[in-house]
């Protein structure tokens, strides 16, 4: 691969439901560019980018991959990501690093929710989005539905730059509305014929769409626009990069990436109108930290951000980047400015599926790859030591399902957290944490083919065998009522002995945990309070229902006895656990459940069924807000246990349109009816 100044680069983010044929594009851009002597099938696993085992095994894309293709005089970094929403953490960082998205669209399928969710988002953020209608060859391919649906749903700014000549069976060619040719394909060869007569006056209507977007982005644009002259070459390119860069303008074009239909006139207009990384209109999609440009220039200072993670137990690890300024070199220092930590440069390449392309240098713009980097993780910045510069971290989605695992073989255990690190390495939005006080080993993710691809990769990339358990709840015991009990700690048997007395009263209270005494006369000595309020805390940790800690209780000391021998701090200690034990017995102990907030964004339609799953949730709804692309949010409480697979149920109730997350908010009391139920199923010894 030759190398290009960063004038002749485009970063291009594949980003479409699944199934939409993003990997085919790839696939047919490298069998008609001469990098590949046949086009790989995803179905038959033996294509660039889906290369994984579990990619192979499963016919779809799990992780984010670098096609690089070189067009005419440019180079293209198409960033291909996977369209289940498991992993709309890798949709994230793709586009973070590019200047545009080209958003896939099944054309039989029409408008999915995987594209409804890119759309919506791109727009969100502000980048520039071409959409390719793919797959137009197939029965009921249906164009004009499409651009029908996309103007309802996003208004006329979605302009069609190619019209179809035929669809289905009968789907031979393109028109070409910018250059107002049209052409017929045998495979990547086109001819040029005449553009039907019933089509011509059709193709004008759109032409003169696109000269209206064009004239609104310059004043001199306008005043041709309204003098009736012609737009030239370079006005359409000035006024249609422009427009794609404000957002006033969504090229659509339509082809098939199986047969090579339009994927010419489509990587044409990536060329001419897509903006390349040093353009100063561009999306800046890696921040810094203090919100500062740095000028996309390889006469810069360098600076880097590691934007995608490959973990391999053979290869080892491999960092992705994007360059943001400078040059990244063979001999560069490199110094991880996030972790303030100089690295090691292993091999700098390019990165084409799984293959690495040997590169001197690495210049402003450009993606490429490092190896073996010792502290770097997604999202550090590289940058030199001599000027470091820091850019803000990715974020990715919150995760919304979690399961609890645990290996099959006791003899796993440090090899198992070992693995999920260099997993969670890989991929960060998965989230594993070992529960301090459920003693469980948790993974959280979007779903749950995400978290079924962890464990498989657990077994065949790391060798730990794993199999899921249900998982626990933290739940918490309290008082309701008061009490007032003594607590007598008495052994004599030889020897010195042990004596302690106390008395105590109990009730509830807003704190954790409340000590305080009102012991007058020396009853109790000033010294053993201490010991007192040990022996309580200590006792907190087990409740006497099913054995959950203890919280909202206060315990005031105000008498009890001692021995001048016999009394020691440890016999108080135990005359406060005896005193505790029987006290909150006494004083109408109950078992409290963690309460989450939940926020779901759905569409209008399915507000019924969300109110109404939520209430069989013993959840309460509080309150509903419009939002302005028309969805709506609902506000609601429900207790963590009927939450545990909301994210699935969710997904089925709305068509998986409905988005959602959640955070712990407060302890509540179990209602009556489910107590008895819980304490039977206690893990607690």
């Amino acid at each position: 691969m030759k190398a290009y100044t960063t004038d002749k680069i485009r970063n291009l983010a594949l980003v479409g439901h699944s199934g939409s044929g993003k990997t085919t594009i790839t696939e047919s851009m490298l069998f008609n560019t001469g990098v590949t002597n046949r086009m790989g099938k995803t179905e038959d696993g033996n294509t660039v980018s889906d290369f994984s085992k579990e990619e192979i095994k499963r016919g779809i894309s799990i992780n984010t991959s670098i096609v690089p293709i070189e067009w005419k005089d440019i180079k293209v970094n198409f960033i291909d990501t996977p369209g289940y929403f498991d992993f709309k953490g890798e949709v994230f960082s793709a586009l973070r690093a590019s200047e545009a998205a080209l958003i896939v669209i099944d054309a039989a399928n029409g408008i999915q929710v995987g594209t409804e969710k890119v759309l919506n988002y791109t727009k969100n953020i502000e980048l520039p989005r071409i959409i390719f209608v793919n797959k137009m060859e197939k029965e009921n391919a249906k164009f004009a539905k499409i651009v029908s649906d996309l103007h309802i749903e996003y208004s006329k700014k979605v302009i069609p730059f190619t019209l179809t000549l035929g669809e289905g069976e009968d789907f031979k060619g393109l028109i070409d509305v910018l250059n107002k040719k049209a052409y017929e394909y045998d495979g990547f060869n086109r001819k040029e014929v005449p553009i039907p007569e019933n089509r011509v006056d059709e193709v004008e209507v759109v032409y003169n769409e696109i000269a209206e977007v064009v004239a609104e982005t310059d004043e001199e644009l306008m005043d041709k626009y309204f003098s009736g002259e012609e737009f030239t070459h370079e006005d359409l390119m000035k006024g249609i990069t422009a427009a794609l860069l404000e957002g006033t303008a969504v090229p659509l074009v339509a082809g098939s990436a199986s047969t090579g239909v339009g994927l010419d006139i489509l990587m044409d207009i990536v060329q001419e109108y897509m903006p390349s990384p040093d353009d100063e209109r561009a999306k800046y999609g890696f921040r810094h930290q203090d919100d500062e440009f740095r000028e996309v220039s390889v006469d810069a200072p360098m600076a880097a951000v590691i934007f995608k993670t490959i973990v391999d137990p053979f290869v080892g690890k491999i960092s992705v980047f994007k360059v943001i300024s400078g040059k990244v070199t063979r001999d560069a220092e490199i110094y991880n400015v996030t972790k303030e930590k100089v690295e090691k440069l292993g091999g700098l390449f390019y990165l084409r599926g799984k293959e690495q392309i040997e590169a001197k240098e690495i210049v402003a713009g450009d993606i490429g790859a490092i190896s073996k980097l010792a502290f770097t993780q997604t999202g550090d910045t590289l940058a030199s030591k001599s000027n470091p510069t820091l850019f803000k971290p990715i974020k990715y989605p919150e995760p919304t399902l979690y399961i609890a695992i645990e290996p099959k073989s006791k003899g796993d255990e440090d090899k198992i957290s070992q693995a999920l690190n260099r997993l969670q390495e890989e991929d960060p939005s998965i989230i594993t944490n070992r529960n301090q006080e459920t003693k469980q080993l948790t993974i959280g993710g979007q779903g749950n083919v995400q978290l079924q691809i962890v464990l498989e990769r657990l077994k065949d990339e790391f060798g730990v065998e794993t199999e899921i358990i249900p998982l626990r709840i933290a739940y918490r015991e309290t008082i309701k009522g008061k009490s007032d009990v003594q607590g007598k700690h008495k052994k004599q048997s030889g020897g010195a002995g042990q004596y302690g007395d106390v008395f105590i009263k109990f009730e509830p209270s807003t704190e954790d945990f409340e000590f305080d005494e009102e012991v007058f006369g020396g009853s109790v000595p000033k010294n053993y309070f201490p010991a007192v309020e040990k022996g309580l805390l200590e006792s907190l940790e087990k409740g006497p229902l099913a054995g959950y800690p203890v919280v909202n209780i206060k315990a005031t000391l105000y008498d009890g006895s001692y021995h001048p021998v016999d009394s020691n701090e440890m016999a108080f200690k135990l005359a406060a656990q005896l005193a505790f034990r029987k006290g909150i017995k006494e004083a109408s102990p109950i078992l409290l459940e963690p309460i989450m907030k939940v926020e779901v964004t759905i569409p209008d339609e399915y507000m019924g069924d969300i109110m109404g799953d939520m209430n069989k949730r013993r959840g309460r709804i509080l309150g509903m807000e419009p939002q302005e692309d028309g969805s709506q949010l609902v506000i609601a409480e429900a207790p963590h246990a009927e939450l545990f697979e909301y994210s699935i149920d969710l997904r089925s109730m709305t068509q998986a349109k409905g988005d959602f997350k959640m955070e712990f908010v407060r302890y509540d009391e179990v209602p009556t009816n489910i107590v008895e139920k819980i304490i039977a199923e206690s893990y607690v010894e």
